[in-house]
């Protein structure tokens, strides 16, 4: 049998997890992208609209969708920024913050499955082969 490349591991790996955290999410009428933005919005203070693409490496118009989507279901609303007034700040709505808290369970009984099945040593190699692959495309080292 031939080996399988790097990428189809990570490839294949991600595919699972994601659809693992999609069927989770939609316990709840909701996404793993729904998820995931409210995880990086800040529960208290909210989150410049500017800075919540770059956090997370999603597309404007891709997190545009999400951000409306999520507007619409009550889960955040759009304050003016009193620091720039030419920025918006997503705040979490109450019904947000619950779902931010359950998006965080999922996320940490996944973590938690997982160092109970792997030892920390080959977590922290996996890590740092994930970051040096990270730092390869990042800083443009493979295809040049």
């Amino acid at each position: 049998m031939k080996e399988k490349t790097i990428d189809y591991v990570l490839r294949a790996t991600w595919m699972a997890v994601a659809k693992m955290y999609n069927e989770e999410a939609g316990k709840q009428g909701s996404t793993m992208a729904t998820g995931f933005v409210l995880l990086n919005i800040d529960p208290e203070n909210g989150t410049p609209s500017t800075s919540l693409g770059p956090l997370m490496g999603m597309e404007a118009t891709s997190l545009s969708r999400t951000l409306k989507t999520m507007e619409n279901k009550g889960l955040i609303s759009r304050e003016r920024n009193p620091e720039d007034g030419r920025s918006v700040l997503i705040k979490l709505t109450e019904f947000g913050v619950e779902m931010r808290n359950y998006s965080k369970q999922v996320v940490l009984k996944f973590d938690e499955k997982v160092q109970e099945k792997i030892p920390s040593e080959d977590l922290q190699t996996f890590k740092e082969v994930a970051n040096t692959i990270s730092d390869l495309i990042a800083n443009r080292k493979i295809y040049n």
